[in-house]
């Protein structure tokens, strides 16, 4: 079956297939509180706006998604980044404008937040 127009758009409008990261948020109230977990998203939605790396085609640009459950559910928020398969733990509002500097902007990924690496192998 072939996509529709309207998702081919919607797809281009979010400059889908374009982006070299893709960020997972998980906000599930079982690892931390709602309002930690949203506020979380809100710093990592400002933070990539600022920098320009959300919608957008330059290079390093990262597509975002808020989850509600990454299984793990202690230590939260939890971040998952791809393709790299880091998993961060306690991604605070307060430590997400040095993630994304360090990670997302200068490639050093903070391994003293990182509990589990599983990177995506193309086959």
């Amino acid at each position: 079956m072939e996509p529709t127009a309207k998702l081919a758009e919607v797809a281009d409008k979010l400059d889908i297939g374009h982006y070299s990261r893709h960020v997972f948020l998980c906000i599930g109230e079982t690892c931390c509180t709602k309002e930690v977990g949203e506020a979380a998203w809100e710093a990592l939605k400002k933070e990539l706006k600022d920098r320009k790396l959300s919608l957008s085609r330059e290079p390093g640009a990262c597509y975002r998604t808020k989850v509600g459950c990454l299984r793990v559910c202690l230590d939260g928020p939890i971040l998952l980044v791809y393709p790299e398969g880091a998993y961060y733990y306690g991604m605070t509002a307060e430590r997400i404008p040095e993630f994304v500097q360090k990670h997302l902007v200068d490639n050093e990924p903070q391994t003293e937040r990182i509990f589990a690496r599983n990177p995506l192998r193309m086959v």
